[in-house]
């Protein structure tokens, strides 16, 4: 075909003809058969179908990710988040100033913690109620990208989307289902603490819409849906700052295929085009604020690693990475994990990182050049990577080098990409390029991709089930990351699985042997299995990789205590505090050692600094009580040994140390029946005392 165009023009130019007619009856040519396609395509549609497809995506999206509602919460900041945190429960004044004023675990994200906040009325602390807003949210916003997918690619091929274009509706419908069941959003969607992905992704799409929709009015009409724009945008921002490139989006979406900037003399820079350019200063303005509101949350959690640690050139490997990974990860959504792990040292010449570099450059260079050609190709490639910027590593935050959540908003493109090359194959076959049966075999192959997609999501869900099969998961697909195996020995350490933390402890280490969050966990571990001696030396390991680390100071503290070495003891505790003044438990532990030396005042004193400082629970109470006894002070001993035992009524020990005070008060009747309490504690086998600290 090419080839024969070739020949009319040579051989019109040697007839004299002009090249511009030739290019004229070419457009004109294209322009019919295009009318052809809108004509075909608008014959058998019916006016429900436009609110049929969003409601069957929504449906399906459920069906794919109904695993997700038997989920639990898992270790892996659900428990600071959600388990821990009580300061979100509920809406009243004190939970709404707490929820817009904090940046805890690192975020400023209002809107999300109100919608926890409505779980909690709601479910109290189900996991079930949780998940299910989660997953309704996600179903809201494929329904939403069904109508962002069908404007655009109504605007790309010049086709109005009325509801009786059922085929253009069909294809958009596609595309919200590649987004919607594609197994990389199951990290945001059954991981309870991401509900800021599904939530501000909400608001980013209805911002779409409404941007959309004002481009398509006329002025008076414009502002108002230009204000609701602004307005939805917002809530976006303040649910999560991951959108704060959507001005560049925007941008884009005017250049192709608003065609509101570009394409010609002034079509940049005139007047016409400078309005186009004001309507993005509010856009601008709130991103900025929310983009520096963003920093200062990840500041204070003390989440950013500094420039020294990952240089420039690191960087700029970390950023074209992520690019490559999650177009691949797109393609081939297999070995997905909830930890992909920036490494300790980045080499930047590491074949994996120069390998995405040529990646990168060559479909940048390529979509370049084809703009003209394929404008739409350089116009979502545009859109991804600004979509991606904040989170490639330039202000590096976490442990990941990458992350299945990052790909929710940025990705999008590449699903309406798949939605755009189905209507392209319907053209050839409505142009007789094809034939029917070629085009039914590509329409089974579609939905065979999205049933793949759906059970890969169904399986990827049943992997957020609990904490252990999380971090089992992420051992078997990432057995090079330390931490995955640093907190599976956390999850087994807290089952007291004491063989199985110890041998994830030392894979944890000999990947990264600079941990000293797992040389002092590692320490506990062996303390518990009763080798002190080795025990010491990894607590000392840890000190000599952090010497301001108070947890291996009090532990080391606590190991010297056992084996009698009263004085070191002492000095360790001290440099734990002199650390951290606020650590409740070294208070507790220090003053249950000067109790053994004698020094029952200063004991005393530490006991209650325990106690003001939230540590009531019953050991330091009935330790406290232990030391006033003691020192003679029955009725403050008595009204502590009374209050261990208000918060564990089956603790022997503090009975039988309640009726010796009693006994020594003259109350011998009560001293009896608390004797006798003791008693029956110990024989039923619940008796418990001061565990270890």
């Amino acid at each position: 075909m090419e080839a024969t165009d070739g020949k009319v023009l040579y051989l019109r130019s040697l007839q004299g003809d002009s090249v511009k007619p030739i290019r004229r009856e070419r457009k004109v040519a294209r322009k019919q058969e295009r009318d052809r396609v809108v004509a075909v395509t608008r014959q058998t549609a019916t006016g429900p179908a436009r609110w049929l497809w969003p409601g069957l995506i929504a449906l399906l999206t459920l069906a794919a990710f109904l695993p997700a509602l038997t989920n639990g919460f898992v270790d892996w900041d659900d428990e600071a988040t959600l388990v821990d945190n009580p300061s979100y429960r509920g809406l009243g004044r004190a939970e709404l100033r707490w929820m817009f004023t904090t940046f805890h675990m690192g975020h400023y994200q209002p809107m999300s913690w109100v919608t926890f906040g409505v779980d909690y009325l709601l479910w109290g602390m189900d996991p079930f109620g949780y998940h299910l807003t989660s997953l309704l949210l996600h179903a809201a916003n494929a329904a939403l990208f069904y109508f962002v997918s069908l404007r655009l690619l109504s605007l790309a091929l010049s086709i109005p989307a009325e509801p009786r274009d059922i085929v253009l509706r069909a294809c958009a419908g596609f595309a919200a289902l590649v987004f919607a069941v594609h197994p990389l959003r199951v990290e945001s969607v059954a991981w309870a603490t991401q509900r800021r992905d599904v939530l501000s992704s909400l608001f980013f799409l209805w911002t779409l819409l409404c941007y959309l929709r004002a481009a398509a009015e006329s002025a008076a009409a414009r502002w108002r849906w230009m204000a609701a724009a602004v307005f939805v945008y917002s809530l976006s921002l303040l649910s999560k700052a991951g959108g704060i490139t959507l001005p560049v989006v925007l941008l884009v979406f005017d250049v192709y295929p608003l065609r509101r900037l570009g394409g010609g003399s002034g079509r940049w820079l005139g007047p016409t085009a400078r309005r186009v350019w004001w309507e993005k200063v509010p856009f601008m303005l709130l991103a900025m604020l929310f983009g520096i509101v963003a920093l200062l949350a990840q500041q204070e959690a003390g989440a950013l690693k500094p420039v020294a640690r990952y240089g420039v050139a690191s960087r700029i490997a970390q950023a074209l990475f992520g690019v490559a990974f999650y177009l691949w990860k797109t393609v081939i959504p297999l070995g997905l994990s909830p930890l992909y792990e920036l490494p300790v040292r980045l080499d930047p010449w590491d074949w994996p990182f120069v390998l995405s570099g040529l990646v990168v450059v060559a479909a940048s260079a390529g979509l370049l050049l084809a703009r003209r050609r394929w404008p739409a190709g350089l116009a979502i490639w545009i859109c991804y990577v600004a979509l991606l910027a904040p989170v490639l590593g330039t202000a590096q935050s976490g442990p990941q080098i990458a992350a299945d959540r990052y790909s929710y908003l940025s990705c999008l493109g590449w699903a309406m990409l798949a939605g755009a090359g189905l209507i392209y194959c319907w053209r050839l076959l409505v142009s007789s390029y094809i034939r029917s049966g070629t085009f039914v075999l590509i329409a089974g192959v579609a939905s065979a991709v999205v049933a793949v997609l759906a059970v890969l999501t169904w399986r990827q869900a049943q992997v957020w089930h609990d904490s252990e099969r999380l971090w089992r998961h992420a051992v078997a697909v990432t057995p090079e990351s330390s931490t995955v195996h640093y907190n599976l020995a956390l999850i087994l350490h807290k089952r007291t699985e004491l063989v199985g933390a110890i041998e994830h402890y030392q894979r944890s280490l000999r990947i990264n042997p600079v941990s000293a969050d797992a040389y002092n966990n590692l320490g506990e571990a062996l303390a518990q299995q009763g080798e002190l001696g080795e025990a010491i030396k990894h607590y000392r390991q840890a000190l000599q990789i952090n010497a301001s680390y108070a947890p291996a100071y009090n532990n080391l503290g606590s190991v010297l205590a056992q084996r009698g070495e009263l004085e070191e003891a002492i000095k360790h505790y001290r440099y734990a505090l002199r650390i951290n003044p606020g650590a409740a438990d070294v208070h507790h532990n220090l003053g249950s050692v000067l109790v053994q030396r004698g020094d029952l005042d200063e004991a005393v004193e530490h006991y209650r600094q325990a106690l003001g400082l939230g540590l009531a629970d019953s050991e330091v109470h009935f330790s406290l009580g232990d030391a006033l006894a003691r020192k003679g002070k029955l009725d403050e001993a008595v009204k502590h040994f009374r209050q261990a035992l208000r918060i564990r009524p089956e603790f022997a020990e503090a009975h039988e140390s309640l009726g010796r005070a009693l006994a020594r008060q003259g109350k011998r009747d009560e001293a009896a029946q608390h004797y006798q309490e003791a008693l029956r504690i110990m024989r039923s086998g619940s008796a418990g005392g001061v565990p270890t600290k």
